[in-house]
């Protein structure tokens, strides 16, 4: 099964337990697919807020450059835990989507440059917590209640900020982690909003990507160079790190036994997992163009 007719480079992809839908972004444009029958675009969600049902992208046969007018780049989208939100980011904004009804709901707004990454998590029930990452150097922290509409304003801005652009978050608990441009990883209290722990020089380059592996006190970074490293969570130490690409890590994901590493050479490598406190980690194989398709 392939999921295709994007008019570009498709750069965030999400899945709804609840739902079983698909969510891919390409330029300005979200498409949502239904593959529990086969795969079928049943609605296309531009980052301005419009709707289309079915596909408005299929009838592009080559990669399209040029973004509508009225339009932004979709850096990012992330799903509230309950499948009943969504959240795009592009511009300055971050974009509401109420998926109950498909319908956009307003914008978070705030920040002084475009907004790279996002996160969400849940308060309680019917009440989200958005953490976005900028281009700014800043993060923010924004609430938001089911059924809020308009524009929605950050509740807290977490100093100090990075030196250069955010490129990568994640929750683990009651703490937040930071990637940043300017090679720098951040250990946030997402209670006191305090930063607790940070490592100015985490990688030689960018930090691209983030991820949290369950039930372990480790997190894992990815740079631009392909550097994957391997952090103890409390004392924010190394325990180990690895070429894992030739390109940058553009994003992390990780399960009980596995690590995924996608990257710009156009490959997921796949990670075994096994005492990583200790940072081992062996490589599985890759899933390249072909493979990944099918």
């Amino acid at each position: 099964m392939s999921l295709g007719g994007h008019p570009n480079n498709v750069v965030s992809v999400k899945y709804c337990n609840y739902t079983s839908l698909v969510f891919t972004v390409s330029t300005s444009y979200i498409k949502v697919w239904d593959i529990r029958d086969s795969a079928k675009c049943i609605r296309t969600l531009t980052s301005s807020g419009q709707v289309t049902l079915g596909d408005a992208c299929s009838a592009s046969t080559s990669r399209t450059v040029a973004i509508p007018s009225g339009e932004n780049q979709i850096n990012q989208i992330a799903l509230n835990p309950t499948g009943t939100f969504l959240y795009a980011a592009s511009g300055n904004a971050v974009r509401m989507w109420d998926l109950k009804r498909f319908q956009s709901t307003g914008k978070l707004t705030g920040h002084l440059g475009p907004v790279m990454c996002l996160t969400v998590d849940q308060i309680s029930n019917g009440q989200d917590l958005i953490i976005t990452g900028s281009k700014d150097h800043y993060i923010k922290m924004f609430d938001v209640t089911e059924g809020a509409l308009g524009t929605v304003s950050p509740t807290h801005n977490f100093e100090p900020p990075h030196y250069d652009g955010i490129e990568a978050l994640t929750i683990q608990g009651d703490n937040l982690f930071s990637g940043s441009r300017d090679n720098g990883i951040k250990k946030w209290d997402l209670t006191q909003k305090d930063l607790l722990q940070q490592v100015p020089n985490a990688h030689k380059d960018w930090v691209c990507a983030l991820g949290v592996v369950p039930d372990h006190p480790v997190l894992l970074s990815g740079c631009r160079g392909g550097i994957l490293k391997v952090w103890n969570m409390d004392t924010f130490m190394p325990v180990g790190e690895m070429k894992g690409h030739d390109s940058p890590i553009n994003a992390i994901c990780v399960n009980s036994t596995h690590i995924f590493t996608a990257a710009d050479d156009r490959t997921v490598r796949i990670w075994k997992a096994r005492n990583l406190q200790d940072g081992q980690i062996s490589d599985t194989g890759e899933l390249g163009e072909d493979t990944a398709s099918n």
